[in-house]
């Protein structure tokens, strides 16, 4: 593409229409951008437009577009083309730091992300200029520019804070110290300097404000790993700062504002995260500052609002105040029974209120509500933090903590029946300050699973949950009907299972609550209790338990789909996929109308998914469907296809790729149950499946090739006859995914099918093309993955693969069919190979047999050389449908052996009998040579185990 005002024309009317509403004029638009963006020049015709555009939103809409054009393509993946020319990558580097820093700050944002992503792949070693030409710029003293500088290097330097340790690791981080700490330092001082000079001036005070805050993040990230040598010299100067920063109050700086955290709040939040960090990583350096910021952000929290802008402030201060009261070295500060007592009363309690903020959010933004709330989610909110500070306080005041809230949680009940329409909300403050008092251990899995033994969690469910759960007017305090339910799943590892059968019911009807907390909590929990194992690990919960209740759980799941607002409820659906699983044969006779429905939602998401979660719990559904139905009839497969095909052949015409993966996973469980031949529905559609662009799609390898291996399995001959032309396509396929290697394996898996299942005289003129692909591979890039799969495809074994392959890497075979494959490979090459024992091959033949050996009896070397790494699908560079395994469409592993051998060993040992009566004498004569002593005694015992011996 060249650089003329006529393409950049072009590109702004096709980016003016990806802004339409109208998905026939949007998606076309998406289109023709997705077909030009591998052209050369692509990128740089989008830096001039968001440059020199006259049109504010053509100029965002670029800078969106260049962003995402970087996060799909600048990645270069081995095996695969660069997508980003090296003279447009020169380009890009060369010009974007000035252009971010000279755009308007919206635009600013967007470049600063693609430069840390830049970043990510070319810095230090490809980059090596970057982070200088950024710090050259504090010296501007344009706070526009510096904010730039420093908005970038935060989105540069924010994945240390999860990165794992390692030498690659510390030399990047310590050449950005060496580089960056000293002028941060400096800038950090400067600033505050200015924000005393400019104290009466709010517009210079945003500025600088917005400054600091960044530079407490960009602190944060640094000083995440370790302590660096250049901060803990400069300690004083950092935490002095920070300590006064806390404890500031400009007027100027206040909002009027009560759900947006103005920019003061925003600073002190990160200051108490940095104060965190350093009394729970470097508590000893920190020791001498810590006391006053204890005092500091105590005084923060008792004097600060109720008002949800204040929101991250107190729950990071909060933060502050647990991870301080765990550590052994501050356990003095809190012995204080006084103390103690003023926590409880004035952070804790105040903290664990319903407030009308909340009672808004639980109604109007339910989703945001329930993503916060859901078992350990709402990691940023004021009920959370003040859980974890009583969890803190227990871990060393459990007695005296327990007394104190035992008080407030009686106080508040009795206040709720003093006039439950009035004090439903302190009934609501008490189950949580009951459930954060009992919960000392949780996982996502099973609830809470460590209690505090001082709360009777039985009782408590008794008296004050039960109640809710049994009211026969479901929309009635829809609150504390969540909190009802939330309780029973949370708990549901450490109450009784007959307390938990007494909810079931009660939790089914609640699915009718017009509530959508109320309904997602009951399908949530119902799901939950589901997935509970029992003592000989089955469900805790029977089917035959859930008989009297199928029919409505079922009709109540379908119905809560249709509630305002659950359309797309990813946690009913979920609760739909675990009923299908739980209740097995039992959901048979509802199939054809539940099947109808789940249908039509697949055909109104697939016009436009925006759930993946739904979307891949919806796909469960239908496969379970399949499943159980064709399990106990295979004959009703085709009712399936009659249903679904539709809907697939249109996901399929518009190519809706989120979906294709899961498409193709459901085709191959539907082929798989016919018997033994393919239906003319799927013989039409495979000459579609071998189309390049669909194996473009890394999302798409993994289903195909399943389904593939479905057609070969199913039809291989009449594929040979009826489309013998597809032949050369389906190793074309092969050639495709051997050459890579993060699909290699795929490729063997599709060799192995084509092998197994198709007539041998149909693939016998291309043999001698496979090996040469496959031999290719190993000399130009020999990995782990590729021999262990190499081995497994049973194809013929001459010497040099003996030598250089086999006999040094079969120890690296893992899984039992394909050690299995190996094993009975390995014994014919021994045994019904001639040239084995008369050529110059003979040397090798001892050693083969002691490798062997050493497959049966040696543990798996599952070492990997250290420069070898391989791609993981899943981490694509940019966005791409990523492959989402169908747990329910689950594919039996196949052993091509089958029953025709059941143990290798015996194998081994009756060959070597027949090997030893073809030729008396030569057997022994090699073993008792060659073979290591505690080989030969494992053989001994194959021999014995098998009743032959050698002669």
């Amino acid at each position: 593409m060249e650089l003329n005002d006529a393409n950049l024309q072009t590109l702004t009317e096709f980016l003016r229409k990806t802004l339409d509403p109208d998905p026939t004029v949007r998606r076309p638009a998406e289109k023709f951008l997705e077909s030009v963006e591998g052209n050369q020049n692509y990128p740089l015709f989008l830096l001039t437009l968001l440059e020199k555009c006259q049109d504010n939103v053509i100029r965002v809409c670029a800078a969106v577009t260049f962003k995402n054009y970087i996060k799909r393509n600048w990645r270069i993946v081995e095996d695969e083309p660069n997508k980003v020319s090296d003279p447009d990558r020169t380009a890009i580097k060369a010009n974007i730091i000035n252009l971010m820093l000279s755009s308007p700050e919206q635009i600013q944002k967007q470049l600063s992300d693609a430069i840390s992503i830049i970043g990510r792949e070319d810095f230090p070693q490809k980059w090596p200029d970057l982070l200088t030409e950024m710090v050259t710029r504090f010296r501007s003293g344009d706070f526009h520019i510096i904010n730039g500088v420093l908005r970038t290097a935060h989105s540069l330097f924010k994945r240390y804070r999860h990165e794992f340790k390692s030498n690659e690791l510390w030399s990047e981080i310590k050449l950005v110290l060496d580089t960056f700490a000293l002028p941060l330092t400096e800038l950090f001082k400067a600033t505050i300097e200015l924000c005393q000079t400019h104290a009466t001036d709010i517009n210079a005070l945003k500025v600088l404000f917005s400054s600091l805050t960044l530079i407490s993040k960009l602190f944060y990230s640094l000083n995440f790993q370790d302590l660096p040598e250049f901060f803990e010299d400069n300690m004083e100067t950092w935490m002095t700062n920070f300590h006064g920063l806390l404890t500031l109050d400009n007027k100027l700086l206040q909002t009027d504002d009560e759900e947006e955290a103005g920019l003061l709040e925003l600073l002190k939040s990160q200051i108490c995260d940095n104060a965190a960090l350093y009394a729970q990583k470097y508590d000893e350096e920190f020791q001498p500052y810590l006391p006053r910021f204890v005092t500091a952000i105590w005084n923060l929290l008792v004097s600060t609002g109720q008002e949800v802008k204040y929101d991250l402030l107190v729950s990071n201060a909060i933060q502050f105040l647990a991870s301080v009261c765990e550590r052994p070295h501050y356990k003095h500060l809190f012995e204080d029974q006084n103390t103690l007592t003023s926590i409880c009363e004035k952070v804790i309690v105040p903290n664990m209120e319903f407030r009308s903020a909340d009672e808004e959010a639980f109604e109007d933004n339910s989703e945001e509500y329930i993503r916060r709330d859901l078992e350990g989610s709402d990691i940023d909110t004021r009920r959370r933090a003040a859980c974890d500070l009583v969890r803190g306080l227990c871990k060393f005041f459990e007695g005296p903590v327990t007394a104190i809230f035992s008080g407030y949680v009686n106080s508040m009940l009795g206040e709720y029946a003093k006039n439950p329409g009035e004090n439903w909300k302190h009934k609501d403050a008490a189950i949580y300050l009951v459930t954060s008092l009992a919960s000392k251990a949780q996982t996502q899995k099973h609830g809470i699973t460590q209690a505090n033994e001082l709360v009777n969690l039985n009782e408590f469910f008794v008296n004050h949950i039960l109640s809710d759960l049994k009211s026969s007017n479901v929309n009635e305090f829809p609150v504390l009907k969540a909190d009802a339910i939330k309780y029973v799943m949370i708990f549901r590892s450490q109450l009784p299972k007959e307390q938990l059968l007494q909810a079931v019911p009660l939790l089914i009807s609640h699915l009718q609550a017009e509530s959508t907390v109320e309904h997602t909590y009951a399908a949530h929990a119902l799901e939950r209790l589901f997935t509970m194992r029992g003592s000989s690990n089955t469900t805790l919960i029977t089917p035959a338990e859930m008989a009297p209740f199928t029919e409505q759980l079922l009709n109540n799941l379908f119905k809560a789909l249709a509630l305002p607002g659950s359309a797309e409820n990813e946690y009913i659906m979920k609760a739909i996929m675990r009923s299908f699983s739980l209740l097995q044969e039992a959901i048979v006779p509802y199939i054809p109308t539940l099947i109808g429905q789940l249908t039509h939602k697949l055909l109104l998401v697939s016009k436009n998914p925006s759930k993946p979660h739904f979307n891949h719990y919806l796909f469960e559904s239908l496969c379970l469907s399949v499943r159980i139905t064709c399990k106990a009839n295979p004959t009703t497969v085709s009712s399936f296809e009659e249903a679904l095909f539709p809907v697939f052949t249109e996901i399929l015409q518009n190519d809706v790729q989120e979906f294709l993966p899961y498409v193709f996973q459901v085709m191959s469980l539907l082929l798989e149950i016919h018997s033994n031949s393919i239906p003319s529905s799927y013989m039409a559609l495979f000459p579609h499946l071998l189309q390049p662009v669909l194996w473009e799609r890394t999302g798409n390898i993994p289903p195909l090739v399943r389904l593939l291996q479905a057609y070969l399995q199913k039809g291989g001959a009449s594929i040979a006859g009826s489309a013998a032309d597809k032949i050369p396509g389906l190793l074309g396929v092969f050639q495709k995914l051997i050459a890579s290697k993060a699909n290699d394996h795929q490729g063997f898996y599709l060799l192995n099918s084509i092998i197994e299942d198709m007539p041998p005289e149909s693939i016998t003129q291309y043999r001698k093309q496979i090996f040469i692909l496959l031999f290719q591979r190993l000399q130009s890039s020999k990995t782990t993955k590729f021999i262990k799969k190499l081995f497994i495809c049973r194809t013929l074994m001459f010497g040099m693969v003996l030598e250089k392959i086999i006999i040094p890497e079969v120890q690296k075979v893992s899984g039992p069919v394909e050690k299995k494959i190996c094993a009975v490979g390995i014994t014919k090459v021994l045994t019904e190979c001639p040239a084995m024992m008369d050529t110059e091959y003979t040397k090798l033949w001892t050693p083969l047999l002691q490798a062997l050996i050493g497959l049966f009896e040696l543990p798996e070397d599952d070492s990997i050389p250290d420069d070898e790494h391989f791609i993981d699908i899943e981490d694509a560079p940019g966005y791409q449908t990523a492959f989402s395994q169908l747990a329910f469409a689950g594919k039996k592993e196949h052993d091509p052996i089958g029953d025709a051998v059941g143990n290798p060993k015996i194998l081994l040992a009756q060959s070597l009998h027949k090997l030893s009566t073809a030729c008396p004498g030569r057997v022994p004569s090699m073993l008792s040579t060659s073979l290591n002593a505690e080989a030969l005694q494992f053989l001994q015992g194959y021999l014995q185990a098998a009743t032959v011996q050698l002669v």
